[in-house]
């Protein structure tokens, strides 16, 4: 959690969207708020009054669907009967390819007939891990983090078993969709809306900036209480996120330090220079206790898990745990300040270079 959450500012205090309801945080964008069947329980949603250029229907844009689950479904029934004032949906957008974001986007997309708005490379890698498994299931994850330290046989297997990890979170995904690239503009409704590509969390992920709203739908890229999970994936073993994570994080510097600040977990804040700021010293700080553990002794991905987190981790937060110490140790390694080893037991093992 961040503990330096007071320096933010929360203009709706406590007040949360009530199951099946939205609550209005611009005019024209309601927050919405879906359950999540893990730790992190909820991931918040978008609407936001819409026009169609062509045919001049009124409707309204979705931003981000929940996983594809029947209480996802059910909330979205409620959100239908209570919320769209009788108007269709227009389009839906996506953030990014995790399921939490896109996993019910078929879904919502085949009931209103309308397009999926996506950057190019995450709908490309959405299809491609709806079909398959990436990054935290299966054999090749399994190996991957064997490789880096994790062989207790009991989490090797729980891993090697979540072999349909991402596709029954998204058991498919539209066949077609539209692109959206960093610097687009998209006129939602009344409103123009600037994409904004961010990468290190997901291959490309977009968040919307609204000048005239003076909001920012942040997506996973700015997150008031946790801070983003950056990976590295079995799929791209020698991967280097983080530094593209806070280089993304940085040219949102560039945005008004008044914005409100609408992430997909925890609640709407002000504060975002701040917040970046934070996230920024909170890797600095991440980095120093890694190099400081590799200096004692070689550690591996799995053995810095207790220096990076202070508390006991499910498998679920474990795999993450494990892409994270992996990307803390190659960004280090690949700036020169580590270097890796792979010993006869086939475990990656870092000290000072």
């Amino acid at each position: 959690m961040n503990p330096d959450e007071s320096q933010l500012q929360y203009p709706f205090d406590d007040q949360l969207p009530a199951p099946g309801r939205a609550l209005e945080v611009a005019p024209g964008l309601r927050w919405l708020r879906m359950p999540l069947p893990f730790a992190l329980d909820h991931i918040n949603l978008w609407l936001l009054r819409d026009r169609d250029v062509e045919s001049g229907r009124e409707g309204w844009a979705i931003v981000d669907c929940g996983i594809a689950s029947d209480a996802t479904r059910a909330a979205w029934e409620q959100v239908f009967a209570n919320e769209l004032q009788g108007l269709p949906v227009l389009r839906v957008i996506v953030t990014h390819m995790h399921p939490d974001h896109i996993g019910l986007s078929h879904w919502l997309t085949e009931r209103f007939g309308v397009r999926l708005w996506i950057s190019a490379t995450d709908f490309g890698a959405a299809r491609l891990a709806s079909q398959s498994t990436t990054g935290f299931g299966g054999d090749s994850a399994a190996a991957f983090m064997a490789s880096h330290g994790l062989t207790h046989p009991e989490s090797v297997a729980k891993v090697r078993k979540r072999s349909n990890y991402y596709a029954s979170m998204v058991p498919q995904v539209p066949a077609r969709f539209r692109r959206l690239m960093e610097g687009n503009e998209l006129r939602i409704g009344a409103q123009a809306w600037t994409c904004h590509a961010g990468y290190g969390h997901a291959p490309e992920h977009i968040s919307l900036h609204c000048p005239e709203l003076g909001v920012l739908i942040s997506g996973d890229m700015v997150l008031p209480r946790i801070s983003t999970n950056v990976s590295v994936l079995d799929i791209e073993p020698e991967a280097n996120p983080l530094p593209l994570y806070l280089a993304s994080i940085g040219r949102m510097r560039a945005l008004p330090a008044d914005t409100l600040v609408l992430p997909s977990h925890g609640k709407p804040f002000r504060g975002l220079h701040t917040r970046i700021a934070q996230l920024v010293a909170h890797h600095d700080e991440r980095f120093a206790a890694v190099l400081d553990a590799c200096a004692r002794e070689p550690q591996t991905a799995a053995s810095l898990l207790p220096v990076l987190f202070h508390r006991v981790l499910d498998l679920h937060q474990t795999t993450f745990a494990m892409g994270e110490s992996v990307a803390h140790l190659n960004a280090l390694w690949l700036r020169g300040q580590l270097r890796r080893e792979r010993g006869a037991d086939g475990i990656y093992r870092f000290a000072p270079a």
